[in-house]
């Protein structure tokens, strides 16, 4: 059994076990997370899909750390002007474990 959940603006693969890397969620490591928006779940050959979430449905998970993507590097020029500008970024994300999916039938 797997769902299709949407957190932070994107759509993840949950099954019961998976280490998922979301966007930043708030809170502590061990601290218990609850995804409402429930896209679709599949149950062997039957699926349930949401219009545009499944009424009941839920994936419980747990935070098991909070950290920082690999860092992007970004550079600006124009030509004959010396100008030049570089930056970077280290977008924060969340490490869920998922410890249950649930139809809500």
């Amino acid at each position: 059994m797997y769902a299709i959940v949407k957190t932070g603006g994107k759509q993840f693969q949950a099954k019961q076990g998976d280490v998922l890397i979301v966007e930043k969620l708030e809170g502590e490591p061990g601290t218990a997370v609850e995804l409402n928006e429930v896209l679709m779940i599949v149950e062997g050959d039957q699926t349930t899909v949401g219009a545009p979430f499944v009424q009941g449905a839920r994936v419980l998970g747990e935070i098991v750390r909070q950290g920082k993507a690999k860092k992007i590097n970004a550079f600006n020029y124009k030509a004959k002007k010396n100008e030049r500008k570089r930056w970077g970024h280290r977008q924060p994300e969340t490490h869920l474990r998922i410890t249950s999916v649930e139809a809500g039938r």
